[in-house]
């Protein structure tokens, strides 16, 4: 393995590119949500219409991002990281100027499909790149600075969509696009080219369902992250309608609540990192990180006749805990070996946030029945009790060291 490639100083290039494009990526995976209402307004929809029309969108988008996941993660273990990496920022970037061009819900869907397989390679191979390229002391440093300003990525958003939906829209793709100049001072990891010199089978998604261990490892990998997207693409997202429901005092803005969510989210990246280095322990960071949320939906469901102002800040608090995806995403990294990690790496989050559209359809589903506020209830206590459940069956991977091939 080229040992040149391996730093521990946190923001070299390869950390301040993975960070930029995650910022980028999630700017336009947070978009959706800002500017849900005033779009589906302006292409034509009515008021009544907008709330099943919005699931239906967000769902597009989440399946792109499960199918991209596969796809972007085996071609980044059997092409390269930097190879993927160009495609996913490339084609989200160009599906982002053409969404502000729609016309109708069928356009929209579409778009956001496609927007959403983009999307789905950024993380997960910004991850297993900066996983490979720093030590094994300091690797969750340089992953909670990606996530950290990665997430504010949707402040920008919120700020941006004060200008229109359609030119909010168009800066995400011309971010993107910019973004792209950045690679060329991007090299592939080493510990990549030491692997693709072998003759091990590289990016063989299906092996990771043939081994019990790799099995159980993988599908705990994705329970544990789970509650996030809960928290994101339930509570947050619809939070004008909880704000409704829970009689505060003024309107909920879902843009506010986004916005403040996230800027609790990107300090509780920083904050939950920071953790499991002084535990020395991913595991219990994130044990940490899974019940506090746990207490803090507790407060969100208890909020009846708050004002705006408080509702915010549970929100904001919220986010802290929500933070815990930067490490969440780091073990999964560290879990496999380097013939298949930029396949697990890319999958895990896209499988979990591909997991909100049957969270969604089960919560619509029992709303009809016994209202928005219960069935979230019930669809929020079982994804956190099996997230807290799984984390168990993880292996400790702080300072574990990454170059080894996952046996076949």
């Amino acid at each position: 393995m080229n040992k040149t490639t391996i730093t521990k100083h946190p923001f070299n290039i390869v950390v301040i590119v993975a960070a930029l494009g995650y910022f980028v990526d999630i700017y336009d995976l947070i978009l959706f949500g800002i500017v849900r209402v005033a779009s589906l307004r302006d292409i034509g929809l009515a008021d009544d219409l907008i709330k099943d029309a919005g699931i239906h969108l967000i769902n597009m988008q989440m399946i792109g991002m499960l199918a991209g996941g596969i796809v972007w993660g085996i071609l980044g273990d059997k092409r390269g990281r930097l190879s993927a990496l160009f495609l996913t920022i490339l084609l989200y970037s160009l599906a982002n100027i053409a969404n502000a061009f729609v016309q109708n819900l069928e356009q929209y869907a579409w778009l956001r499909l496609i927007a959403g397989f983009g999307l789905a390679g950024e993380l997960g191979i910004g991850i297993t790149l900066v996983s490979e390229v720093m030590t094994k002391e300091s690797r969750a440093w340089g992953t909670s600075i990606v996530s950290g300003i990665g997430i504010a990525g949707a402040v920008l958003a919120f700020w941006v969509s004060e200008w229109g939906w359609r030119e909010a829209y168009i800066t995400g793709g011309v971010l993107g696009l910019a973004l792209l100049g950045l690679r060329i001072y991007v090299h592939e990891s080493g510990m990549f080219h030491s692997v693709k010199g072998s003759s091990s089978k590289r990016g063989d998604f299906l092996s990771l369902f043939t081994n019990r261990r790799r099995f159980f490892k993988y599908i705990s990998c994705i329970m544990v992250g789970i509650p996030v997207w809960f928290s994101i693409g339930i509570l947050i997202i619809f939070s004008k309608e909880f704000g409704e429901y829970l009689g505060v005092t003024e309107p909920v803005s879902t843009g506010k609540s986004v916005m403040y969510h996230y800027i609790g989210a990107a300090i509780g990246s920083i904050l939950t990192g920071y953790l499991s280095q002084v535990l020395r322990s991913r595991k219990k960071a994130l044990h940490i990180a899974l019940i506090s949320l746990a207490l803090l939906c507790v407060w969100f469901f208890s909020a009846f006749g708050v004002s705006a102002s408080i509702f915010y800040l549970i929100v904001f608090i919220m986010g802290l805990a929500m933070g815990y995806w930067a490490v969440f995403v780091t073990v999964a990294s560290e879990q496999f070996g380097t013939n298949i990690r930029s396949t697990v790496t890319t999958t895990v989050p896209n499988f979990v946030r591909g997991m909100l559209v049957p969270m969604t359809l089960w919560w619509d589903y029992m709303a009809q029945s016994i209202g928005i506020w219960q069935s979230a209830i019930i669809v929020g206590s079982v994804v956190i009790v099996l997230a807290i459940i799984s984390v168990f069956f993880l292996e400790e991977s702080y300072g574990k060291d990454l170059d080894y091939i996952e046996a076949e």
